[in-house]
């Protein structure tokens, strides 16, 4: 029995983030991966056409590349081949009326381009970042922080807590408010569009209560980070971590399926994979997974408090994604040319109609008008479909795992299987949508490829049902209830045992967060 100081559990980003951070100390370690790679969601494929290079789940990384680990890692990852491109336009909007804005990453560009939709919107826009300005240092050190530490409890105090008054702060407010509270304010329904329908991508919906707070948070983290993307594709940052993590001494061994985490004496002491294998850990063993596979699967066997099993069994995931990959004979050609630099926006008819569509997908049906994203990298990163060809993402949220019927009464469902039928006339759907607000993409396109929630269920236990965020984000299950009530923690009940990924704080997305404060408590204790 070979024996480790720290074994970890899947090779998702925040795994290897945090393997490299041990290696660097010295640590040995063990990461056990069941697929044929490492990097979770982090995947590039030829998913389409040979030479078209599509990133199968993941896509940006804003918030990585402002994270600390990137600060900390940025020249060694780059020396093993990770090269960032960017835009100074992350995002945008394209209204099906043919409306458009840009989201530039100036302050003094964003608010012009407000101001240009609609006047006062430019000085609506400097009040709600002046609103958040006062709190928004110690919001961005949360990130980073276990929320249940003393730092991150002194700095939650003092952002609830109303400066030499008593009640709650203005900031505490936000924490209950809307999206469409958020951005009431502005009078132009092309803005209200563009700052509110980001919330989606932190598992959030625009009309629910916790939303709000996540507007000028996502609008600054864009401002600061763009929307940047690894040259040749999202699964460089895995390759890069991965040879970073090798190259230090530690190992990573795929086709290990972990089957339970070994509990002797009360505390994890090592991993047990489904062909037999058993790996011993001195120190810690690390999962990424969430709670119900942790508490009901790998610790099956483990003394386990019944409370937190019965939390375990009711986590939450939320609904799914489709992901429609395009190849396309020649870039796409938007009426506004400005959007040949966005980085990836939303082609919407405007809020009430993106909140519409939401509505129907939380009531298991799929949404008649869908709203989504786009993103075509080879913008940035030509080198990723053959010359003069491209490549588009499709990004719809908020589908149904198991559609039990159609909004539109147009597509029969079945049993709500994902059935190449079914996955066929939705695709059409949504790219008919696309063709409103490009129109040479149909006509462009000579390859597609759909990933439904089924296909990421199967890809990753992770996301339960087809949830690519790992469990939903609702105010019941995020922040200090995150990944359970009675574990606010990425410290298990079970001593020497840790959890990170997107069921852990601070959730899911490209961000680095959890690998990183999971590796400063195995490195220098609590904090």
């Amino acid at each position: 029995m070979t024996t480790y100081d720290v074994i970890l559990i899947g090779s998702g980003h925040n795994a290897l983030i945090a393997a490299a951070y041990l290696t660097r100390a010295g640590r040995s370690v063990l990461v056990l991966e069941k697929n044929d790679r490492p990097g979770g969601f982090l995947r590039t494929e030829e998913l389409t056409l040979p030479g078209f290079k599509h990133d199968v789940y993941a896509a940006a990384h804003p918030l990585f590349l402002t994270g600390p680990v990137y600060a900390d890692f940025k020249e060694a990852l780059e020396a093993r081949g990770l090269r960032y491109v960017n835009t100074e336009l992350p995002t945008g909007v394209s209204m099906e009326n043919g409306d458009t804005a840009v989201f530039a990453r100036s302050g003094e560009d964003l608010a012009a381009e407000a101001e240009r939709l609609a006047p006062g919107d430019g000085a609506a826009l400097g009040r709600m970042f002046e609103a958040f300005a006062p709190y928004a240092g110690q919001v961005f050190e949360l990130f980073n922080l276990d929320l249940s530490g003393p730092r991150a409890t002194e700095i939650i105090r003092e952002l609830l807590a109303a400066p030499g008054a008593k009640g709650y702060s203005p900031f505490a407010a936000s924490l209950f408010s809307t999206a469409r509270q958020a951005v009431s304010e502005f009078r132009s329904p092309v803005t209200r569009a563009m700052l509110a329908s980001w919330v989606t991508h932190l598992g959030r919906t625009p009309d629910e209560a916790g939303s709000g707070v996540w507007v000028p948070l996502t609008a600054m983290a864009l401002m600061g980070g763009g929307m940047p993307i690894p040259e040749g594709g999202s699964e460089r940052l895995a390759q890069a971590l991965a040879r970073l993590v090798q190259d230090q001494g530690g190992a990573i061994l795929f086709g290990a399926h972990a089957q339970r985490i070994v509990v002797r004496d009360g505390k994890a002491v090592g991993v047990r994979t489904a062909d037999g294998e058993e790996y011993r850990a001195a120190q810690a063993v690390v999962a990424s997974t969430g709670p119900d596979q942790l508490y009901l699967s790998l610790l099956a066997d483990a003394p386990v408090g019944a409370d937190l099993r019965a939390q375990a069994r009711r986590f939450r995931y939320g609904r799914g994604c489709v992901q429609i990959h395009l190849a396309l004979s020649e870039p796409p050609r938007w009426p506004d040319a400005r959007f040949a630099r966005v980085g990836q926006p939303h082609l919407t008819d405007g809020l009430d109609g993106f909140t519409q569509a939401i509505a129907q997908g939380m009531s298991d049906l799929l949404p008649a008008k869908p709203t989504f994203t786009v993103d075509c990298p080879t913008n940035l990163d030509p080198g990723r479909a053959p010359a003069g060809k491209a490549i588009m993402r499709l990004q719809v949220l908020e589908v149904p795992c198991r559609p039990r019927g159609d909004a539109a009464g147009e597509i029969e469902v079945g049993d709500g299987a994902w059935t190449a039928e079914l996955t066929e006339r939705f695709a059409e759907r949504v790219i008919g949508v696309v063709g409103k607000h490009i129109p040479n993409v149909p006509d462009a396109i000579v390859g597609k490829f759909v990933v439904t929630p089924d296909v990421i269920a199967r890809f990753n236990p992770n996301s339960g049902p087809g949830d690519p965020y790992g469990g939903a984000h609702d105010l019941a299950q995020s922040y200090l209830f995150r990944p359970l009530p009675s574990q606010p923690s990425h410290r298990t009940e079970i001593p020497n045992l840790y959890m990170l990924g997107a069921a852990t704080w601070p959730g899911h997305g490209i961000n680095g967060g959890s690998g990183y404060i999971v590796a400063r408590q195995l490195l220098a204790g609590d904090r």
